[in-house]
């Protein structure tokens, strides 16, 4: 590589930070109710990245860390349709983005696994019609699931009506 690819190539890497702090204590929540660490701090830092999102390179630096932390959270974000990677014209290196309304899609995404979840906790309960605090448990259980799918799409709706409301 050339000098001046080399001078271009580490000003591009060279962006300034911001919200650092309220990324990593977001990341920590994502962490504590289950997601692994790493996608969860990349997924903050994307959240935050300038327009355009970040290099791998960019990633690890805002991060600290290694391009292979940086490489297994890419892809596992990826598989939940939570970032996207994107080529641009004249850049030898992708760029991720973190998806807009990705977490609403992923509820209404989820629906019919938790229709499915319902019905299949409605057998348990039928077979334990001889035990009624297992099956209370598993009605209960059940009950909720259908509930939660039906009000995800109301909430979704609501939602994506808000924003176009908010946005003209």
């Amino acid at each position: 590589m050339a000098d001046d690819e080399k001078a271009d190539a580490a000003a591009s890497d060279s962006v300034a930070h911001r919200a650092t702090g309220p990324a990593e204590q977001a990341a920590a929540m994502l962490t504590a109710a289950g997601m692994p660490r790493m996608p969860a701090r990349v997924m903050m830092a994307l959240v935050a990245a300038p327009d355009g999102g970040y290099t791998a390179a960019q990633i690890g630096d805002r991060l600290g860390v290694s391009a292979a932390a940086v490489s297994g959270a890419v892809r596992y974000l990826q598989q939940l349709h939570f970032i996207q990677r994107r080529s641009w014209p004249g850049d030898r290196r992708d760029r991720y983005e973190f998806v807009h309304d990705t977490f609403s899609s992923s509820m209404v995404g989820n629906i019919p696994v938790y229709t499915r979840l319902a019905a299949y906790i409605d057998e348990i309960a039928t077979e334990h019609d001889d035990d009624p605090g297992a099956q209370d448990r598993a009605t209960e259980l059940a009950e909720f699931f259908r509930y939660l799918s039906e009000r995800m799409l109301q909430i979704v709706e609501d939602w994506r009506e808000l924003r176009r409301d908010a946005t003209g």
